[in-house]
């Protein structure tokens, strides 16, 4: 991707250039640096050719509201002469050449660490430019991606205010950054570039330590032995820098590294929430400007219609007057009015973001309009540190070997109202858009590593495993069984590819992929959101149907790793207390390091078959007729924390082939020609598998027939 780059000074003047009296717009300004023809041209059935605009979007917020006083810092921001404070933002939409042959529907892609993964629905599409099979562009969708993320210096990036200390003086905090490495180096950065500055390059009072496993005793490492410094190219002590780390003789790949030191000029991270909700609200034609009266109503129904399928149903009137558009000037829209509805989509770092959006409130405007109808979280069982002084959004929230002590598992973890009697927190994610009617419809996706390494289970449950959560009317949670946080590529599958092991893990990966399943919930959920059509109910495994089960009662029949142990590679959640100035609910606010670990919650994961494989959830073709024991975690080997778990990473163990192969190995699991006596039997029990999943609206038909040609091609058994 190659987006026209303009510095933050040298745009500012164009984004105010004609506005003249003071605008009520959110979004201010839509610079368009480049237009053309997407995907070389080539044409989608009825919809026809698509085009890509790639820009910069400015915008402002209000800092008096009430929907944007939640972020964290936004009253220490700088402001414009209109007391309001700016931002501005990359953004990249694909959409029809023609919009009257559009379907109405934005799908809103979240970046993940700014890169647009819009394309990932389609089956060979990745990035911002190939569209692989079209399947999006078929249907007419509009897609769209915004910068949000503040500590980034690639991809789509949005330029935040520094907050400041109301004498105008810098603000300073002790921060913690980890590092785990995958091969030795000299020199890390502090964090993710654009680094928090350490406040100088002496390192007194600043601390580094080391441990092999997570729960180590965290080694001192002295302050003459590292330094803030470059040393990849000058040896240690190397050239002084406040954004860099430089240890004498390397960091190496068996520790986890921690270092605490005075951080200083925190970014007003949240305001990505309000940039984003303002941008496709802007897309809408509604802008989220003030515009008095309209859609307020004094008894909570607002804007663009509350949601019918939430469990506080209020007087059931609905309101559904339509958007309130703009009272003042808006920039021009490159969509028309041709939106409809909108549902935002993220996967992993940006599921949680979307779930953090969600249960902030953001999916209203300023104007009190609904932003988004529906919702895809994926792979996301946790939130994060998107509203934190001196958030480090980049971090995993809280896995079993990495980045363990960082935010985002704080509670609630649920849709749903619940009590956590560990942490004191009785709430739950959709407590603020339940007053507001502002829910969206939601599909929440997961993996097995979501379970194993992710806590996924406490989204569920209560906090002591004893009794299964109810959950809202207008939320759907789906496990895709068997499957890992990374997914695999559907065009390269067992037995044709066989995975090797990751460079640090034990077991061969899981290419086991979910694409099939996510593009069918996609489609179920823009018919319940544009036709009302109740989608399939949600599949994931729960204590009362005997699925969710303690460690002890899980039986792996084969895993040729050692040195390991299942409550090893198991994240097991803490209470992490991080002092008086954190919102534990929220996760914003500003952050005691290090924290201090209290209560732990009770460990549960889904149980599996005789085969080693999970037993609830959403069972693909290839679960339902496997060729191995498909996992969604993985072992640390020597000389990289061995033992511990290779964090985001599943393993497949592939089914030997003979009868005397397996028993050879001492593997109990049935062979490949056990199982399948023929080519015609393997084949036929594929294609029952991928029908069944069609009647059920789990698969497109188009998938299935993928899929049963896929078996057809394998050399099974």
């Amino acid at each position: 991707m190659r987006l026209v780059r303009v510095a933050f000074l040298s745009l500012l003047p164009i984004a105010l250039a004609g506005i003249g009296a003071p605008a009520e717009a959110r979004i201010t300004n839509i610079q368009i640096n480049s237009r053309a023809l997407a995907f070389g041209g080539a044409s989608f059935g009825s919809v026809g050719q698509y085009e890509t605009l790639r820009g910069v979007a400015f915008g402002e917020v209000d800092p008096h509201d009430p929907l944007n006083e939640v972020i964290t810092d936004i009253k220490l921001a700088p402001r414009n002469a209109r007391g309001m404070v700016e931002y501005n933002m990359d953004f990249w939409i694909n959409k029809p050449v023609d919009m009257t042959r559009a379907n109405g529907t934005l799908l809103h892609d979240v970046p993940n660490r700014g890169n647009v993964r819009s394309l990932e629905l389609n089956v060979g599409g990745a990035a911002d430019a190939n569209a692989g099979d079209g399947l999006l562009q078929r249907q007419g969708y509009t897609l769209a991606d915004n910068g949000w993320e503040g500590d980034l210096s690639t991809g789509l990036q949005i330029r935040l205010p520094v907050a400041r200390n109301k004498n105008g003086s810098e603000i300073v905090n002790r921060i913690r950054t980890e590092y785990i490495l995958g091969s030795p180096a000299s020199t890390q950065d502090l964090s993710t570039p654009p680094a928090y500055e350490s406040v100088s390059t002496s390192n007194a009072g600043a601390t580094l330590t080391r441990r092999v496993h997570q729960d180590d005793a965290r080694e001192p490492i002295a302050n003459g032995d590292w330094a803030f410094a470059d040393c990849s190219v000058t040896p240690f002590p190397g050239v002084p820098s406040t954004k860099m780390i430089c240890l004498k003789g390397n960091f190496d790949t068996n520790h986890i590294y921690e270092l605490m030191y005075n951080a200083k000029n925190p970014m007003v991270l949240g305001l990505g929430f309000a940039a984003t909700r303002d941008f496709i609200s802007f897309l809408r034609n509604s802008n989220g400007a003030s515009t008095g009266d309209c859609g307020k109503h004094g008894d909570g129904h607002h804007g663009r219609g509350r949601d019918d399928d939430d469990d506080d149903d209020g007087d059931g009137h609905g309101h559904r007057h339509g958007p309130c558009h703009a009272a003042g000037q808006m920039p021009d829209n490159p969509l028309g009015d041709s939106i409809q509805n909108a549902i935002i989509y993220g996967s992993s770092q940006s599921g949680r973001w979307i779930r953090t959006f969600i249960q902030l409130g953001f999916n209203q405007d300023e104007n009190r309009n609904l932003v988004l109808e529906g919702a895809i979280p994926h792979k996301a069982s946790n939130r994060g540190a998107f509203n934190v002084r001196f958030g480090q959004p980049d971090r995993l929230s809280g896995t079993q070997h990495t980045e363990r002590q960082f935010p985002g598992a704080e509670s609630s973890q649920s849709w749903g109202v619940s009590d956590d009697r560990i942490s004191g927190v009785k709430a739950g994610q959709l407590d603020r858009c339940r007053k507001t009617h502002s829910c969206p419809k939601i599909f929440h996706t997961n993996t097995d590593t979501e379970y194993w390494q992710a806590l996924m289970a406490l989204n569920t449950t209560d906090s002591d495993s004893r009794h299964d959560l109810k959950i809202p009317k207008n939320v759907r949670i789906f496990l895709f069984s068997g499957t890992r946080h990374g997914g695999g590529d559907v065009t390269r599958q067992p037995p044709t590819v066989v995975p090797a092991p990751p460079a640090n893990c034990q077991l061969r990966t899981n290419s086991l992929p979910f694409i099939h399943g996510q593009r069918a919930l996609l489609f179920a959920l823009r018919e319940w959101v544009v036709h009302g059509t109740r989608p399939p109910p949600s599949l994931y495994p729960t204590l009362d149907s005997g699925m969710l089960v303690r460690l002890s009662d899980i039986h792996y029949p084969y895993i040729p790793a050692v040195n390991f142990t299942l409550a090893g590679v198991t994240t097991q959640k803490f209470y992490l207390d991080r002092g008086p100035l954190f919102n534990v609910e929220d996760i914003s606010g500003v952050m005691r390091e290090p924290p201090i670990k209290r209560g732990g919650y009770s460990v549960r994961q889904p149980q599996v078959d005789a085969d080693g494989n999970t037993i609830a959830g959403l069972r693909n073709a290839t679960i339902e007729v496997p060729l191995g024991t498909y996992l969604g975690w993985n072992v640390r080997k020597a000389g990289f924390s061995e033992g511990d778990s290779c964090d985001l990473t599943g393993a497949y163990v592939p089914f030997f082939r003979t009868l005397a192969e397996r028993l050879a190995a001492g593997d109990p699991r049935p062979s490949l020609q056990e199982r399948y006596p023929t080519h015609a039997d393997y084949v036929a029990k594929v294609t029952v598998a991928a029908n069944g999943l069609v009647s059920r609206r789990l698969m497109l038909q188009e998938d299935a027939t993928f899929v049963i040609n896929q078996a057809n091609a394998a050399a099974v058994p």
